[in-house]
């Protein structure tokens, strides 16, 4: 009677799983791809240039060391910003959950600011700072606090009570406690609000560099659309799509490494 040996995680059986994950990973974009491959055929190319060209601009972008610097200036003032705010939020959230009268007198402000749209923050901005950096900086915090500070306070609220005084029966020390408990606890909303921003804040910072910037990604657009150009239009978008992309990966990888430890259940819901 034989028998098959079962294949090592770098088997056959191995490659043929990373593959069907690298091939479903990879789908979305493709049919992406090919719908606008397919719109380029039906249309002009001002309208909907080939993928040729957009990718050609994509790489000369890339490898232009004056043009790659605007992305890189845009990709710093998102990640400048949005730190800032985390920081920030997460200082305010800690207050709020450890003192009723802050929560009462903070909660109110922070929603007021949520609705205030970031257009409005960026005109706001042009009036009352000169400095390009400290501008966007400061929309970049404005208008992702709101929703840093909530998160987190959310999960902070939502640790359990009978683990919290079990935890500190062991008489944990401040740091012991906040490492072993608190950081665990609140982590995922932490990287749930990471992903929430960075969306938000990669909109944002190109609206405020197409009024109020004179570099980055957001004023590259802005003489893309005076020269009627939507390949160079498209190709601007990507660098920040992928940038975004990227950073979505990271922060995935960092959940899945912080929480190996977790079960993996066999059902969806």
């Amino acid at each position: 009677m034989s028998s098959v040996a079962p294949q090592p995680n770098g088997g056959p059986s191995g490659s043929v799983a990373a593959a069907r994950r690298y091939a479903s990973d990879m789908a979305p974009y493709l049919v992406l791809a090919a719908a606008w491959q397919l719109a380029a055929l039906a249309f002009p190319p001002y309208l909907f240039p080939s993928l040729a060209s957009v990718l050609a601009r994509f790489f000369d972008i890339v490898t232009s060391a004056a043009q790659f610097t605007d992305v890189l200036a845009t990709l710093w003032r998102i990640l400048a910003g949005l730190t800032g705010a985390f920081l920030v939020g997460a200082g305010l959230a800690f207050m709020m959950a450890r003192s009723r009268a802050a929560d009462r007198f903070l909660a109110p402000i922070l929603t007021f600011f949520q609705g205030i749209p970031a257009l409005s923050w960026v005109v706001f901005a042009i009036i009352w700072i000169h400095g390009i950096e400290l501008r966007i900086f400061c929309i970049m915090v404005l208008t992702t606090l709101p929703a840093f500070t909530f998160q987190i306070l959310g999960a902070l609220r939502a640790i359990s009570k009978d683990l919290f005084e079990m935890v500190l029966s062991f008489r944990p020390t401040r740091t012991g406690m906040f490492r072993v408990m608190i950081l665990p606890s609140i982590l995922p909303d932490i990287l749930t609000a990471w992903r929430v921003n960075l969306g938000n804040a990669s909109r944002v910072v190109v609206v405020a560099e197409l009024v109020g910037a004179s570099g980055g990604i957001g004023y590259e657009l802005l003489q893309q659309q005076q020269l009627f150009d939507m390949a160079g239009a498209l190709a601007w978008t990507l660098q920040l799509v992928c940038f975004v992309l990227i950073v979505q990966k990271l922060l995935s990888w960092i959940e899945a490494h912080a929480f190996r430890y977790r079960a993996v259940s066999e059902h969806s819901l």
